[in-house]
C-alpha cells in the first residue's frame, strides 16, 4: 500500500527531473576538468543523448538505473499499479533499444553510465573514468559502465 495519497504521489513524481540530475553533472564536471568538450541533449539526436562528444563520434547517456531497469540493487518495480509501472518502464527499454540502434546506423558511438557507479559519489571514481576515456580514444562502437 502507498503511504502517500494519490495526488502527492503525482506531485513527487512530477518533481523528478530527466535533464541535469546530479549525477550527469557529476560525469559533466569530471569530463570538463579532463579536457573533453561536449554539447548537451542534442534534439536532433535519437533519444537526446545527455552528453553529445562530436569529435569522438559518441553520445553519452547517465540512465537511472530504476527509470531504465539496470538490474541492480536501486531496480526495485513499485508494488502499487505493478501493471501501469511494467509497461511504461519495458516501454522506456524498448524506445532505448530503437533509439540505440538509430544512433548506431547513423555512425555515432554510445557510452551507458549507470547511476548505480555513482549513487553517493562527490566524485566520478576514477576507474571508471579511465574506462570512460579509454573507450572514447578507441573505435569500439558501445560501453556500458556499471
Amino acid at each position: 500500500m502507498d503511504v502517500h495519497t494519490s495526488a502527492q504521489r503525482s506531485f513527487n513524481m512530477s518533481k523528478i527531473k530527466g535533464k541535469n540530475t546530479k549525477p550527469e553533472i557529476l560525469v559533466r564536471k569530471w569530463l570538463w576538468r579532463k579536457g573533453f568538450r561536449y554539447r548537451l541533449h542534442k534534439k536532433e539526436l535519437p533519444g537526446k543523448p545527455d552528453i553529445v562528444l562530436s569529435k569522438y563520434n559518441a553520445v553519452l547517456f547517465v540512465h537511472g538505473c530504476f527509470w531504465h531497469r539496470h538490474g541492480c540493487h536501486l531496480t526495485a518495480t513499485p508494488e502499487t499499479r505493478k501493471d501501469f509501472w511494467l509497461s511504461k518502464l519495458n516501454g522506456n527499454v524498448e524506445r532505448e533499444k530503437r533509439n540505440f540502434e538509430k544512433l548506431l546506423d547513423k555512425g555515432w558511438r554510445i557510452g551507458v553510465i549507470w547511476e548505480c557507479i555513482l549513487k553517493g559519489k562527490t566524485q566520478f571514481p576514477e576507474e571508471f573514468g579511465n574506462q570512460l576515456i579509454d573507450w572514447l580514444y578507441s573505435d569500439l562502437p558501445q560501453i556500458s559502465l556499471e
